[in-house]
Parts: C-alpha cells; structure tokens; sequence
C-alpha cells in the first residue's frame, strides 16, 4: 500500500465532512457545491481503497476506516491552523496578547493599563484572565504572568514581584484594631487561594512570625484573593492580604498595613514568553512598563521584616 498522503483538498473535504456529518454543511462550510465536495471524498476513498462514509438516504456515517482516519486528520489541521496563525504573530508587532490570573489582573493590570495605553498607543493590547496551564503554540498568547514556585524550562522567565502578606485594614478599622495587642479582636478575612503551598502562609503562619498566639479560625474565607481584598475594603474584617494585589489599595489609603511583620512566601510572580520572543518590540515594551511600574511602587520596598514562610531569619 503506499504511504504518500491523498490531495489536501480531499482531507480537508473528509474533516469537515466528519466534523458535521453532513456532506452538504461541510460544502457550505469551505464554499463547494456539494457535487464538488462529494468528488473530494471519493477521490481520498479511491487514494486509500476502503470506502470512509456510508451513504443513507438523508444522511452519512462514518466507516470504521472513517472513524479511525478521522482524529488524526482533525489534529492534523489544527496543528496546520495554528502553525500558520502563529507564524503571521512573528510578522505583528502591533498587537500583543498577554495572559494573567483573574486576581492580578483586576487588581494590577487593569488599574494601570491606561498609562501603557498613552505610552504606546501603537500597540493592541488582548487580555486574557485566567489560570489555565499555557501551551504558546496552541493558546496564540504572547506573554504569561503567572504566580507560584515556578518550573518554566523551556520558555524565557523572569521574576517580577517577591510576594509578601501582611494584615490590612481599612483606616477606620486600623484606629481600632491596629495594635498587636487588640489584632486578637478583629475579625478575620482568610485568602484561602494559595492554601495549596507546602509552606503556610496562612493567619497562623503570620501570628508565628509575630510571636502572636490567639485563635485565628474565625472568620470569613474566600477562595479568590481578590475577593477577600474586596472584603477588607468595604470593611469586613482584617486580612492577611498579598502585597502584590493590594498595591492600589495601599497607595490610595483604602487599606493600611499597620504592622512591620511581613511573611514572605515562596512563590513569585513570572513574566513568561516563549524563548526568542522576549526581544520582540511589543513584547520588550511591555515587559520594561510592567518593571517600571513595579519599581515606582513604595509599597513594595518599604522597609518591612519580611520573614520567610519557612521560618528564620529576616530575609535580605
């Protein structure tokens, strides 16, 4: 039997037909007669000898040599689509694609996006929030920022923010409950979203850490950090928020962190592209703004003992 492949016309007849199970959605759908289309499938049945549709009466079914040929050609064109959508990225310096976690997003990006806008009006900026795993070939995602223990091998890394947790507070709460001796009084807001890491960051992490010790399961809990930051500004309670997440807040005084125990956690954030691309005007652009903007923050660097999660000494 020989192995050269049948026309890419006919296979791409045969997906669309399979995708559809229709001989004639499939020709609307690429813009054949259905005549047309029915010729390219038999011309790919002829090249393979075995028939890959059963013709009904108002209907086709695959085949078994059908169903089997009819994964591998629709991966086949997928792979095709988007080599060649990722190939066309490599000539558009215009528009960049970036993807974050929901909470960073909103608490991050989305304050300071006007500000890249003014700086670099030539460029189109397309986010998407989410914490799905990125595969660059196949999501069409220039840029990642993600946040934890980070294992980027094969893709450029760089660290952007040393994440750190401290309470936070509305000013009003603060003239409250802004002492050490009366933190035991507040009510507590729990950031239940990284409770996944091995070493706590949790509110007895931090009252370890401050040499604190009074009961820390009351409270209310939320399993996005943007949500328990939400909560604390509307005065909810007190919470051990992410410095990284409540950087507006800070500057802008809806919160304040009255205490200098800060636990530092293992995880950071990561800009992430794929290797080669880092250089790339669009990306290089936007990757420098994200640092400038990191650095022009006060709140980040503002002399805190900032203790790791493990425990021990002052970290540097």
């Amino acid at each position: 039997m020989p192995d050269r492949l049948p026309p890419l016309t006919a296979l791409r007849a045969f997906e669309a037909a399979a995708r559809h199970m229709s001989f004639a959605q499939a020709a609307a759908e690429l813009n054949v007669t259905p005549a047309a289309l029915s010729f390219q499938i038999k011309s790919l049945e002829e090249h393979l000898g075995e028939p890959v549709f059963r013709r009904l009466n108002r209907a086709v079914e695959l085949t078994e040599v059908g169903r089997m040929l009819a994964p591998g050609v629709s991966d086949g064109f997928a792979a095709l689509s988007s080599a060649w959508r990722n190939a066309q990225r490599m000539n558009d310096n215009k528009t960049l694609t970036v993807t974050a976690g929901p909470a960073f997003t909103s608490k991050w990006l989305a304050p300071r996006l006007y500000e890249f806008a003014q700086e670099h009006p030539e460029i189109e900026l397309r986010f998407s929030a989410t914490l799905r795993l990125i595969d660059f070939a196949r999501d069409e995602v220039d840029v990642a920022i993600r946040f934890g223990l980070g294992n980027d091998e094969g893709v450029y890394s760089e660290p952007l923010i040393r994440e750190w947790m401290t309470p936070m507070m509305t000013p009003e709460m603060a003239a409250e409950y802004g002492t050490l001796e009366k933190l035991s009084q507040a009510p507590l807001i729990h950031d239940e979203s990284i409770s996944f890491f091995k070493q706590p960051t949790d509110w007895p992490a931090w009252c370890r850490a401050a040499e604190l010790d009074f009961d820390t399961s009351h409270g209310l809990r939320f399993s996005q950090a943007d949500h328990a930051l939400d909560a604390a500004i509307s005065g909810a309670g007190v919470v051990l928020g992410r410095v990284s997440l409540a950087t507006r807040a800070l500057e802008q005084k809806r919160l304040v962190a009255p205490f200098r125990i800060g636990l530092l956690t293992q995880a950071q954030f990561r800009f992430i592209c794929p290797e080669g691309t880092q250089d790339r005007p669009h990306v290089a652009a936007f990757r420098d703004w994200v640092m400038k903007e990191i650095k022009a923050s006060e709140v980040f660097e503002d002399g805190r003992d900032l203790i790791p999660a493990t425990g021990g000494a002052l970290a540097p």
